[in-house]
């Protein structure tokens, strides 16, 4: 029989984590009608009947964020066959606030108690058959992580459902009771009898939202406000306030007749934590390990198998064998050319890094699956703060290190507008997948060896770098001002990865970048081609560096914008041009404009290619520009569509170039004075007005401050 059952649970309770074993890949992700937040459904995998929709975490069904919105107009108007509560059992007390809600509205509720495997390894024990009881529904225990027992909550949901009972959980004392029913004849006096204990409740707390819905007479109107007046006077409280106090009585009662604790003192996360999230070393600590990820994909691990894939793969395997049939079978030199330098050259040379990639999501996928990456986001909250943004926008960040589109998307959990807004200016700052390739050509063909070492976590704390600067920035303009939105998140127990969750990360970060080869950059790659080998007369030319292709006539017109950043040739501005359109065809353009075919970036000709392009400091310069500039055209729609504004998606796009292109400035001109010890030009004075703007714009008092110091300065005249 097709059922719908709904996912509810706290954040971090594991509801995801149940949801994904239970519908594997039949999943579909969208947006909740009318707001940006991220819907997830799909079907169970041994039943394509049973529809499972996974609700935004919350804490309650209170009307204050948008998820809680979401999930209680879901759960009202769509009414599903069956609530299946996600709890945290290492965390009962909490998580039960948001059951007490949920028996309220009158659907069949399954209670699945995730994450025993913790309590039990902590010593404690909960008495499930009272919990069950006292909670008037079925209670299951499960380990959603390690696939324990999840059949039996559909099992269980499928009886539940087709009982189509239901018993609220009796959560308040005698006279809270009493005022609750008497609220409810009124409704039932009404005509409404759907949801009249919901109601009731909503009523008594004043819940202009949920009261609203309700066509009451003005007699009823009145007859109820002097009902809540009155309970607001013998309890000294408001409704809201006597409704959560007699919650939290009633769980705390739960609590003491069902929960045994094994041991008490500091668990072992709690004592990790106290290393790794010490105020002292907590960032110190994480410097290092992004460090050494850095060092060991790109040099240890990533790096020799990228060295296969590009020599022996794509060089000899692929390439050479494949030329060598074209040209056996007579094809014509232009098509050989396009298929072998256009095609496998340019696809070649950004799959090359795929080792490399996939070595960096691999470890930064097990720092997401052990609970490490949610203290970061606590860590850098208080940092972030100073500069006025908030630890939410650590999420996106961190994301946007696997795709700047995911990131920018995943600022819906923000919910203050300006907060949100500026995230998804500097989400794409890091960098992603497409942009570590850059940073590993030129790790493998400009800082060679030794001199090399610093040069990929260089750019990953210029990322970071960069978004604080720029929230400092912003924050001290008149449409960003206001403090960061409070951040409150769970911070899961440590547990160690699982194999299983690390693999279908990897898997599908690999696999959309996989897809965007075969996709984007490959038709990118056969422009660029054609481009390149068709004169500016419309003929076919030989591939020739003094050839007047269409490409170089385009590269030479938009060079000089670049001259002053140090790379104001015309190979590297069509680099950065087709950066645009996304930024793994950055690598494939090289690889086509310098006719390098199928040869190993380690190989001799692409360090001898782009030493003549680049010098240390152009080569940093031009890695920045492209790192801070817009991502790619999918990033910039990912932006309009979460802007939902045509002026400020604009205005992203042009704070991002205009940022990139400040920072190379800044970097160039005076790399080159310092390091390179060149004489200054009057660019290098440019570059001092510039870095003295952006000081100033960092260092003024914003304007409400500026305001406030002329208020107090009037009053004391007076």
């Amino acid at each position: 029989m097709g059922i719908t059952i709904a996912l509810a649970g706290n954040p971090n309770s594991g509801k995801s984590t149940l949801f994904n074993a239970l519908t594997g890949s039949n999943q579909y992700v969208g947006n909740w009608p009318g707001v940006t937040v991220e819907k997830k459904t799909g079907v169970y995998k041994k039943n394509k009947e049973i529809q499972i929709t996974d609700l935004p975490g919350v804490y309650s069904l209170s009307p204050y964020t948008l998820e809680e919105v979401v999930s209680r107009e879901y759960l009202i108007n769509e009414k599903p066959d069956v609530i299946v509560n996600i709890i945290d059992a290492s965390n009962i007390e909490r998580n039960l606030y948001l059951s007490t809600q949920l028996s309220e509205i009158g659907i069949p509720m399954v209670v699945a108690l995730n994450m025993m495997d913790v309590v039990e390894r902590n010593g404690d024990k909960i008495d499930t058959e009272k919990l069950s009881k006292m909670l008037n529904c079925p209670i299951i225990k499960i380990s959603a992580l390690r696939n324990k027992n999840i059949d039996k909550v559909i099992e269980v949901s499928l009886q539940a459902a087709k009982k189509g009972e239901y018993s609220f959980i009796k959560a308040f004392n005698p006279k809270v009771e009493g005022i609750v029913t008497d609220l409810e004849n009124i409704l039932s006096g009404a005509g409404i009898s759907e949801y009249k204990r919901w109601y009731a409740v909503k009523l008594l707390e004043r819940d202009e939202k949920s009261t609203a819905m309700l066509k009451l007479s003005e007699t009823d109107k009145k007859e109820i406000e002097s009902l809540v007046k009155k309970a607001e006077t013998d309890f000294d409280d408001d409704g809201e306030g006597i409704i959560t106090d007699a919650r939290y009585n009633f769980i705390s009662g739960i609590i003491c007749q069902t929960v045994k604790k094994g041991r008490t003192g500091l668990t072992a996360s709690d004592k990790v934590d106290k290393i790794l999230t010490n105020r002292i070393l907590a960032l110190p600590i994480f410097v290092v390990i992004m460090f050494f990820i850095y060092y060991i994909s790109i040099t240890i691990v990533g790096g020799p198998i990228t060295d296969w894939v590009n020599d022996t793969f794509f060089g000899e395997i692929i390439g050479g064998n494949l030329k060598s049939f074209l040209e056996t079978a007579k094809v014509a030199p232009w098509l050989t050319s396009l298929v072998v330098d256009g095609i496998v050259g340019g696809v070649g040379a950004v799959l090359g890094f795929l080792p490399i990639i996939a070595t960096l999501y691999f470890f930064m996928a097990i720092l997401e699956d052990i609970g490490y990456m949610s203290r970061i986001a606590f860590i850098l909250d208080r940092i972030f703060r100073k500069f006025g943004l908030s630890g939410k926008s650590f999420i996106p960040i961190l994301i946007g290190t696997g795709c700047s589109v995911p990131g920018i998307m995943a600022t819906r959990t923000i919910e203050n507008e300006n907060d949100r807004r500026m995230t998804i200016i500097v989400a794409s700052f890091m960098p992603c997948g497409a942009k570590t390739e850059i940073i590993a050509l030129f790790a493998a063909t400009i800082f060679i060896g030794s001199k090399g070492w610093w040069f990929a976590p260089v750019c990953y704390f210029a990322g970071i770098l960069a978004v604080v600067i720029s929230g400092i920035m912003l924050k001290k303009t008149k449409s960003f001002s206001g403090d960061p939105a409070p951040f409150v998140m769970e911070l899961p127990e440590y547990h160690l990865p699982l194999p299983s969750n690390i693999i279908r990360t990897v898997w599908d970060r690999v696999k959309a970048f996989i897809i965007k080869a075969g996709t984007i950059i490959l038709l990118a790659t056969v422009v660029i081609w054609f481009l390149q080998n068709i004169s500016t007369k419309f003929e076919f030319v030989e591939f020739s560096e003094d050839s007047h292709s269409i490409l170089e006539g385009i590269g030479r017109i938009v060079a000089p914008i670049f001259s002053p950043l140090g790379f104001g040739n015309w190979a590297s501005t069509v680099a950065t041009i087709s950066g645009l359109v996304a930024k793994e065809v950055v690598v494939s353009t090289f690889g086509v404009v310098g006719g390098l075919g199928d040869a190993a970036v380690e190989d001799a000709s692409w360090i001898k290619y782009t030493n003549e392009l680049f010098t240390s400091v152009s080569a940093l310069s031009f890695m920045l520009f492209n790192q801070l500039c817009i991502p790619c055209f999918a990033a910039v729609g990912a932006m309009r569509e979460e802007m939902n504004s045509a002026k400020w998606s604009w205005f992203t796009v042009a704070y991002q170039i205009g940022f990139a292109y400040a920072i190379s400035l800044i970097v160039f001109q005076f790399g080159n004075v310092f390091v390179l010890h060149q004489a200054p030009t009057i660019w290098t004075a440019a570059a001092g007005l510039v870095l003295a703007l952006i000081l100033y714009m960092m260092f003024r008092k914003p304007k409400e401050v500026k305001e406030d110091v002329k208020e107090a300065v009037a009053v004391n005249n007076k």
